[in-house]
Protein backbone atom coordinates (compact mmCIF):
# COMPACT_ATOMS: atom_id res chain seq x y z
CA UNK A 1 0.00 0.00 0.00
CA UNK A 2 2.73 2.49 0.89
CA UNK A 3 4.38 2.07 -2.53
CA UNK A 4 1.06 2.86 -4.21
CA UNK A 5 0.90 6.03 -2.13
CA UNK A 6 4.51 6.79 -3.11
CA UNK A 7 3.59 6.35 -6.79
CA UNK A 8 0.61 8.69 -6.40
CA UNK A 9 2.78 11.29 -4.65
CA UNK A 10 5.38 11.11 -7.41
CA UNK A 11 2.70 11.46 -10.11
CA UNK A 12 1.41 14.57 -8.36
CA UNK A 13 4.93 16.01 -8.28
CA UNK A 14 5.45 15.35 -11.99
CA UNK A 15 2.29 17.30 -12.87
CA UNK A 16 3.24 20.15 -10.53
CA UNK A 17 6.77 20.17 -11.96
CA UNK A 18 5.42 21.07 -15.41
CA UNK A 19 6.03 24.65 -14.27
CA UNK A 20 9.67 24.03 -15.22
CA UNK A 21 8.66 23.88 -18.89
CA UNK A 22 8.05 27.63 -18.75
CA UNK A 23 10.82 28.52 -21.20
CA UNK A 24 8.91 26.91 -24.11
CA UNK A 25 6.18 29.52 -23.51
CA UNK A 26 8.50 32.50 -23.26
CA UNK A 27 9.03 33.33 -26.94
CA UNK A 28 5.46 32.57 -28.10
CA UNK A 29 4.01 34.68 -25.28
CA UNK A 30 6.40 37.55 -26.00
CA UNK A 31 5.30 37.48 -29.65
CA UNK A 32 1.58 37.30 -28.81
CA UNK A 33 1.66 39.99 -26.15
CA UNK A 34 4.36 42.22 -27.65
CA UNK A 35 6.21 42.16 -24.34
CA UNK A 36 9.88 42.12 -23.32
CA UNK A 37 11.78 39.16 -21.87
CA UNK A 38 11.63 40.75 -18.42
CA UNK A 39 7.86 41.32 -18.60
CA UNK A 40 7.14 37.75 -19.68
CA UNK A 41 9.50 36.19 -17.13
CA UNK A 42 7.81 38.19 -14.38
CA UNK A 43 4.86 35.78 -14.70
CA UNK A 44 7.19 32.85 -13.94
CA UNK A 45 8.77 34.76 -11.07
CA UNK A 46 5.33 35.40 -9.53
CA UNK A 47 4.45 31.73 -9.97
CA UNK A 48 7.51 30.56 -8.03
CA UNK A 49 7.05 33.25 -5.37
CA UNK A 50 3.47 32.10 -4.80
CA UNK A 51 4.72 28.52 -4.79
CA UNK A 52 6.76 29.29 -1.68
CA UNK A 53 3.77 30.90 0.03
CA UNK A 54 1.51 28.01 -0.96
CA UNK A 55 3.97 25.46 0.42
CA UNK A 56 4.02 27.27 3.76
CA UNK A 57 0.22 27.42 3.98
CA UNK A 58 0.03 23.77 2.93
CA UNK A 59 2.44 22.80 5.68
CA UNK A 60 0.32 24.63 8.25
CA UNK A 61 -3.06 23.14 7.30
CA UNK A 62 -1.85 19.64 6.38
CA UNK A 63 -1.92 18.25 9.95
CA UNK A 64 -5.45 19.62 10.44
CA UNK A 65 -7.23 18.50 7.28
CA UNK A 66 -4.99 15.74 5.91
CA UNK A 67 -3.12 15.27 2.62
CA UNK A 68 -6.19 14.39 0.53
CA UNK A 69 -7.99 17.70 1.14
CA UNK A 70 -4.87 19.80 0.62
CA UNK A 71 -3.97 17.88 -2.54
CA UNK A 72 -7.42 18.31 -4.08
CA UNK A 73 -7.37 22.03 -3.29
CA UNK A 74 -3.98 22.20 -5.00
CA UNK A 75 -5.39 20.50 -8.10
CA UNK A 76 -8.30 22.93 -8.29
CA UNK A 77 -6.12 26.03 -7.96
CA UNK A 78 -3.33 24.80 -10.24
CA UNK A 79 -5.73 23.59 -12.91
CA UNK A 80 -8.06 26.58 -12.85
CA UNK A 81 -5.21 29.10 -12.71
CA UNK A 82 -3.58 27.54 -15.77
CA UNK A 83 -6.92 27.36 -17.61
CA UNK A 84 -7.73 30.99 -16.89
CA UNK A 85 -4.28 31.97 -18.18
CA UNK A 86 -5.70 30.98 -21.55
CA UNK A 87 -7.96 34.04 -21.30
CA UNK A 88 -5.02 36.42 -20.88
CA UNK A 89 -4.78 37.31 -24.57
CA UNK A 90 -3.36 40.81 -24.78
CA UNK A 91 -3.34 41.24 -21.00
CA UNK A 92 -0.13 40.74 -19.04
CA UNK A 93 -1.88 41.57 -15.77
CA UNK A 94 -4.31 38.70 -16.32
CA UNK A 95 -1.39 36.34 -16.97
CA UNK A 96 0.27 37.45 -13.75
CA UNK A 97 -2.91 36.89 -11.75
CA UNK A 98 -3.92 33.53 -13.23
CA UNK A 99 -0.72 31.61 -13.97
CA UNK A 100 1.31 33.63 -11.49
CA UNK A 101 -0.82 34.00 -8.37
CA UNK A 102 -3.52 31.31 -8.61
CA UNK A 103 -1.63 28.48 -10.31
CA UNK A 104 1.57 29.27 -8.39
CA UNK A 105 -0.20 29.06 -5.03
CA UNK A 106 -1.76 25.76 -6.09
CA UNK A 107 1.63 24.31 -7.05
CA UNK A 108 3.07 25.19 -3.65
CA UNK A 109 0.04 23.85 -1.81
CA UNK A 110 0.49 20.52 -3.57
CA UNK A 111 4.30 20.39 -3.45
CA UNK A 112 4.53 19.95 0.31
CA UNK A 113 1.87 17.20 0.46
CA UNK A 114 3.87 14.20 -0.88
CA UNK A 115 7.00 15.23 1.03
CA UNK A 116 5.28 15.54 4.42
CA UNK A 117 3.16 12.43 3.82
CA UNK A 118 5.74 10.01 2.46
CA UNK A 119 8.26 10.54 5.28
CA UNK A 120 5.59 9.14 7.61
CA UNK A 121 5.14 6.01 5.46
CA UNK A 122 8.90 5.45 5.05
CA UNK A 123 10.53 6.47 8.36
CA UNK A 124 13.45 4.10 7.71
CA UNK A 125 14.05 5.45 4.18
CA UNK A 126 13.37 9.13 4.66
CA UNK A 127 16.16 10.38 2.40
CA UNK A 128 15.37 7.88 -0.35
CA UNK A 129 11.65 8.54 -0.49
CA UNK A 130 11.89 12.34 -0.39
CA UNK A 131 14.53 12.10 -3.12
CA UNK A 132 12.17 10.07 -5.30
CA UNK A 133 9.25 12.43 -4.69
CA UNK A 134 11.09 15.65 -5.45
CA UNK A 135 12.79 13.99 -8.43
CA UNK A 136 9.30 13.65 -9.88
CA UNK A 137 8.87 17.41 -9.63
CA UNK A 138 12.19 17.98 -11.33
CA UNK A 139 11.22 15.69 -14.21
CA UNK A 140 7.92 17.49 -14.82
CA UNK A 141 9.38 19.44 -17.74
CA UNK A 142 10.60 16.21 -19.33
CA UNK A 143 7.02 14.95 -19.53
CA UNK A 144 5.19 18.20 -20.22
CA UNK A 145 7.83 20.22 -22.11
CA UNK A 146 7.49 18.36 -25.45
CA UNK A 147 3.73 18.08 -24.93
CA UNK A 148 3.40 21.84 -24.38
CA UNK A 149 5.64 22.62 -27.35
CA UNK A 150 3.52 20.45 -29.65
CA UNK A 151 0.34 22.08 -28.40
CA UNK A 152 1.77 25.57 -28.83
CA UNK A 153 2.78 24.75 -32.42
CA UNK A 154 -0.77 23.59 -33.16
CA UNK A 155 -2.98 25.88 -31.07
CA UNK A 156 -0.84 28.73 -29.76
CA UNK A 157 0.16 29.45 -26.15
CA UNK A 158 -3.24 30.51 -24.80
CA UNK A 159 -5.25 27.49 -25.95
CA UNK A 160 -2.35 25.37 -24.69
CA UNK A 161 -2.85 26.85 -21.21
CA UNK A 162 -6.52 25.79 -21.31
CA UNK A 163 -5.70 22.20 -22.32
CA UNK A 164 -2.91 21.85 -19.78
CA UNK A 165 -5.12 23.26 -17.03
CA UNK A 166 -7.60 20.43 -17.47
CA UNK A 167 -4.79 17.86 -17.48
CA UNK A 168 -3.17 19.31 -14.34
CA UNK A 169 -6.48 19.36 -12.48
CA UNK A 170 -7.13 15.72 -13.33
CA UNK A 171 -3.69 14.34 -12.48
CA UNK A 172 -3.19 16.25 -9.23
CA UNK A 173 -6.72 15.65 -7.93
CA UNK A 174 -6.71 11.93 -8.75
CA UNK A 175 -3.31 11.49 -7.07
CA UNK A 176 -4.59 13.37 -4.02
CA UNK A 177 -7.48 10.94 -3.61
CA UNK A 178 -4.94 8.14 -3.05
CA UNK A 179 -2.79 10.04 -0.53
CA UNK A 180 -3.39 9.61 3.18
CA UNK A 181 -1.44 9.41 6.41
CA UNK A 182 -0.43 6.01 7.85
CA UNK A 183 -2.93 4.37 10.25
CA UNK A 184 -2.76 6.05 13.64
CA UNK A 185 -0.86 9.11 12.38
CA UNK A 186 -3.82 11.41 13.00
CA UNK A 187 -4.07 10.31 16.61
CA UNK A 188 -0.42 10.93 17.40
CA UNK A 189 0.25 14.08 19.41
CA UNK A 190 1.05 17.00 17.15
CA UNK A 191 3.31 18.53 19.80
CA UNK A 192 6.03 16.56 21.52
CA UNK A 193 8.64 17.74 23.99
CA UNK A 194 11.94 16.12 23.02
CA UNK A 195 15.55 17.19 22.89
CA UNK A 196 15.57 17.23 19.08
CA UNK A 197 12.16 17.85 17.49
CA UNK A 198 11.13 21.49 17.25
CA UNK A 199 8.01 23.30 16.22
CA UNK A 200 8.09 26.06 13.64
CA UNK A 201 8.48 28.62 16.42
CA UNK A 202 11.36 26.69 17.95
CA UNK A 203 13.13 26.46 14.61
CA UNK A 204 12.66 30.17 13.91
CA UNK A 205 14.36 30.97 17.19
CA UNK A 206 17.62 29.51 15.88
CA UNK A 207 20.03 31.16 13.45
CA UNK A 208 20.41 27.82 11.66
CA UNK A 209 16.93 28.06 10.13
CA UNK A 210 17.86 31.34 8.44
CA UNK A 211 21.20 29.93 7.29
CA UNK A 212 19.45 26.95 5.68
CA UNK A 213 16.98 29.34 4.07
CA UNK A 214 19.92 31.26 2.60
CA UNK A 215 21.50 28.07 1.23
CA UNK A 216 18.28 27.13 -0.55
CA UNK A 217 17.76 30.69 -1.82
CA UNK A 218 21.24 30.90 -3.31
CA UNK A 219 21.05 27.50 -4.97
CA UNK A 220 17.65 28.32 -6.47
CA UNK A 221 18.92 31.67 -7.78
CA UNK A 222 21.43 29.95 -10.05
CA UNK A 223 19.50 27.00 -11.42
CA UNK A 224 16.20 28.71 -11.98
CA UNK A 225 17.87 31.41 -14.07
CA UNK A 226 18.69 28.69 -16.60
CA UNK A 227 15.25 27.07 -16.35
CA UNK A 228 13.49 30.35 -17.12
CA UNK A 229 15.65 31.10 -20.17
CA UNK A 230 16.77 27.63 -21.27
CA UNK A 231 15.25 27.54 -24.77
CA UNK A 232 16.12 31.07 -25.97
CA UNK A 233 19.52 30.92 -24.28
CA UNK A 234 20.32 27.68 -26.11
CA UNK A 235 19.58 29.37 -29.42
CA UNK A 236 21.57 32.52 -28.68
CA UNK A 237 24.60 31.08 -26.88
CA UNK A 238 24.65 27.48 -28.08
CA UNK A 239 23.53 28.03 -31.65
CA UNK A 240 20.67 25.57 -31.19
CA UNK A 241 17.83 25.16 -33.63
CA UNK A 242 14.27 25.64 -32.37
CA UNK A 243 13.83 21.86 -32.12
CA UNK A 244 17.11 21.46 -30.21
CA UNK A 245 16.18 24.28 -27.85
CA UNK A 246 12.86 22.63 -27.04
CA UNK A 247 14.59 19.26 -26.57
CA UNK A 248 17.04 20.90 -24.17
CA UNK A 249 14.17 21.76 -21.82
CA UNK A 250 13.34 18.07 -21.47
CA UNK A 251 16.97 17.01 -21.22
CA UNK A 252 17.88 19.33 -18.38
CA UNK A 253 14.68 18.24 -16.61
CA UNK A 254 16.15 14.73 -16.42
CA UNK A 255 19.22 16.11 -14.64
CA UNK A 256 17.09 18.32 -12.42
CA UNK A 257 15.24 15.21 -11.30
CA UNK A 258 18.34 13.02 -11.07
CA UNK A 259 20.17 15.63 -9.00
CA UNK A 260 17.51 15.48 -6.32
CA UNK A 261 18.12 11.78 -5.89
CA UNK A 262 21.89 11.61 -6.49
CA UNK A 263 22.96 14.47 -4.23
CA UNK A 264 20.56 13.53 -1.42
CA UNK A 265 22.09 10.05 -1.44
CA UNK A 266 25.63 11.46 -1.48
CA UNK A 267 24.75 13.73 1.44
CA UNK A 268 24.23 10.67 3.62
CA UNK A 269 27.87 9.72 3.01
CA UNK A 270 29.58 13.11 2.62
CA UNK A 271 27.41 15.22 4.91
CA UNK A 272 24.94 17.97 4.01
CA UNK A 273 27.44 20.83 4.42
CA UNK A 274 29.97 19.21 2.12
CA UNK A 275 27.32 18.64 -0.53
CA UNK A 276 26.20 22.28 -0.56
CA UNK A 277 29.83 23.44 -0.74
CA UNK A 278 30.28 21.26 -3.82
CA UNK A 279 26.99 22.44 -5.35
CA UNK A 280 28.02 26.09 -5.14
CA UNK A 281 31.60 25.50 -6.25
CA UNK A 282 30.58 23.50 -9.31
CA UNK A 283 27.98 26.08 -10.32
CA UNK A 284 30.50 28.91 -9.97
CA UNK A 285 32.62 27.24 -12.65
CA UNK A 286 29.65 26.39 -14.87
CA UNK A 287 28.21 29.91 -14.95
CA UNK A 288 31.55 31.50 -15.78
CA UNK A 289 32.21 29.03 -18.63
CA UNK A 290 28.63 28.82 -19.98
CA UNK A 291 28.65 32.05 -22.07
CA UNK A 292 31.86 30.84 -23.77
CA UNK A 293 30.51 27.42 -24.80
CA UNK A 294 31.95 26.76 -28.29
CA UNK A 295 29.21 24.36 -29.44
CA UNK A 296 25.62 23.44 -28.62
CA UNK A 297 26.81 20.10 -27.21
CA UNK A 298 29.13 21.82 -24.72
CA UNK A 299 26.37 24.26 -23.82
CA UNK A 300 23.99 21.35 -23.19
CA UNK A 301 26.48 19.53 -20.94
CA UNK A 302 27.06 22.67 -18.86
CA UNK A 303 23.32 23.26 -18.47
CA UNK A 304 22.85 19.64 -17.38
CA UNK A 305 25.55 20.01 -14.73
CA UNK A 306 23.94 23.22 -13.45
CA UNK A 307 20.52 21.57 -13.22
CA UNK A 308 22.02 18.52 -11.52
CA UNK A 309 23.23 20.92 -8.81
CA UNK A 310 19.93 22.81 -8.73
CA UNK A 311 18.00 19.60 -8.15
CA UNK A 312 20.57 18.53 -5.56
CA UNK A 313 19.68 21.47 -3.35
CA UNK A 314 16.02 20.43 -3.24
CA UNK A 315 16.90 16.77 -2.71
CA UNK A 316 19.28 17.47 0.17
CA UNK A 317 17.50 20.26 2.04
CA UNK A 318 14.57 18.22 3.51
CA UNK A 319 17.10 15.86 5.12
CA UNK A 320 19.15 18.86 6.28
CA UNK A 321 16.08 20.36 7.93
CA UNK A 322 15.20 17.02 9.53
CA UNK A 323 18.77 16.65 10.86
CA UNK A 324 18.59 20.02 12.60
CA UNK A 325 14.95 20.26 13.69
CA UNK A 326 13.51 16.72 13.73
CA UNK A 327 10.78 15.11 11.66
CA UNK A 328 7.66 15.93 13.68
CA UNK A 329 7.01 19.34 12.15
CA UNK A 330 8.99 19.15 8.92
CA UNK A 331 5.91 20.13 6.87
CA UNK A 332 5.63 23.48 8.63
CA UNK A 333 9.35 24.18 9.00
CA UNK A 334 10.33 23.21 5.46
CA UNK A 335 7.13 24.69 4.06
CA UNK A 336 8.09 28.15 5.31
CA UNK A 337 11.68 27.62 4.15
CA UNK A 338 10.38 27.15 0.60
CA UNK A 339 9.75 30.89 0.49
CA UNK A 340 13.44 30.88 -0.46
CA UNK A 341 12.32 29.29 -3.72
CA UNK A 342 10.21 32.31 -4.58
CA UNK A 343 12.95 34.73 -3.54
CA UNK A 344 15.50 32.91 -5.70
CA UNK A 345 13.06 32.96 -8.61
CA UNK A 346 12.79 36.72 -8.23
CA UNK A 347 16.56 37.26 -8.27
CA UNK A 348 17.89 34.70 -10.78
CA UNK A 349 15.63 35.01 -13.85
CA UNK A 350 15.01 38.71 -13.39
CA UNK A 351 18.73 39.44 -13.04
CA UNK A 352 19.60 37.51 -16.19
CA UNK A 353 16.67 38.80 -18.28
CA UNK A 354 17.13 42.42 -17.16
CA UNK A 355 20.84 42.36 -18.03
CA UNK A 356 19.95 40.65 -21.32
CA UNK A 357 17.52 43.47 -22.14
CA UNK A 358 20.09 46.08 -21.09
CA UNK A 359 23.28 44.69 -22.68
CA UNK A 360 21.83 42.66 -25.55
CA UNK A 361 23.49 39.42 -24.39
CA UNK A 362 23.44 36.88 -21.55
CA UNK A 363 27.16 37.04 -20.69
CA UNK A 364 27.11 39.58 -17.86
CA UNK A 365 24.07 38.04 -16.13
CA UNK A 366 25.51 34.53 -16.15
CA UNK A 367 28.93 35.62 -14.96
CA UNK A 368 27.34 37.66 -12.16
CA UNK A 369 25.56 34.56 -10.93
CA UNK A 370 28.85 32.66 -11.18
CA UNK A 371 30.45 35.21 -8.84
CA UNK A 372 27.53 34.86 -6.40
CA UNK A 373 28.01 31.08 -6.39
CA UNK A 374 31.74 31.42 -5.67
CA UNK A 375 31.07 33.57 -2.60
CA UNK A 376 28.21 31.28 -1.54
CA UNK A 377 30.49 28.23 -1.42
CA UNK A 378 31.90 29.50 1.89
CA UNK A 379 28.54 29.69 3.69
CA UNK A 380 27.97 25.93 4.29
CA UNK A 381 31.34 25.72 6.09
CA UNK A 382 30.01 28.07 8.79
CA UNK A 383 26.96 25.94 9.61
CA UNK A 384 26.71 23.95 12.83
CA UNK A 385 23.71 22.06 14.29
CA UNK A 386 21.72 23.80 17.03
CA UNK A 387 23.55 23.13 20.29
CA UNK A 388 20.64 23.30 22.69
CA UNK A 389 17.42 21.70 21.48
CA UNK A 390 14.29 23.58 22.44
CA UNK A 391 11.40 21.28 23.23
CA UNK A 392 8.59 21.37 20.70
CA UNK A 393 5.99 23.94 21.75
CA UNK A 394 3.24 25.77 19.85
CA UNK A 395 4.46 28.65 17.68
CA UNK A 396 2.52 31.23 19.65
CA UNK A 397 3.15 29.74 23.08
CA UNK A 398 4.70 31.84 25.86
CA UNK A 399 5.98 28.74 27.64
CA UNK A 400 9.72 28.73 28.28
CA UNK A 401 11.50 25.44 27.76
CA UNK A 402 14.92 24.67 29.20
CA UNK A 403 16.52 21.42 28.19
CA UNK A 404 19.21 19.65 30.12
CA UNK A 405 20.68 16.19 29.49
CA UNK A 406 18.18 13.61 30.58
CA UNK A 407 15.40 15.98 31.58
CA UNK A 408 13.13 18.72 30.26
CA UNK A 409 12.02 21.53 32.56
CA UNK A 410 8.98 23.54 31.53
CA UNK A 411 8.09 26.85 33.04
CA UNK A 412 6.02 29.87 32.14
Amino acid sequence: MRWIIALAGTAMQVALGAVYAWSVFRKPLAAELGASITEINLAFTITIAMLGLGAFVGGLVLPKVGPRAVGIAAGVLYGSGTCFAGLATGDLGMLYLTYGVIAGFGIGLGYIVPIATLVKWFPERRGLITGIAVAGFGCGALVFGPFARALIASFGPFRTFKILGVVFYGVVSLAAVVLRDPPGAASRPAVRATNHDRTLGGALRTWQWYALWALLFLNVTAGIAIIAEAAPMAQELGGATEVQAAALVGTIAVFNGAGRFVWSTLSDALGRRAVFTLLFGIQAIVFVVLPKAPTYEVFLVLCCIALLCYGGGFGTMPAFVTDYFGASNVGRIYGLMLTAWGAGAALGPMLVSRLRDTTGHYVLGLQTIGAIMLVSSMLPLLLRPPRVATAAIPFDSDVTVVWAPGRTVRGG
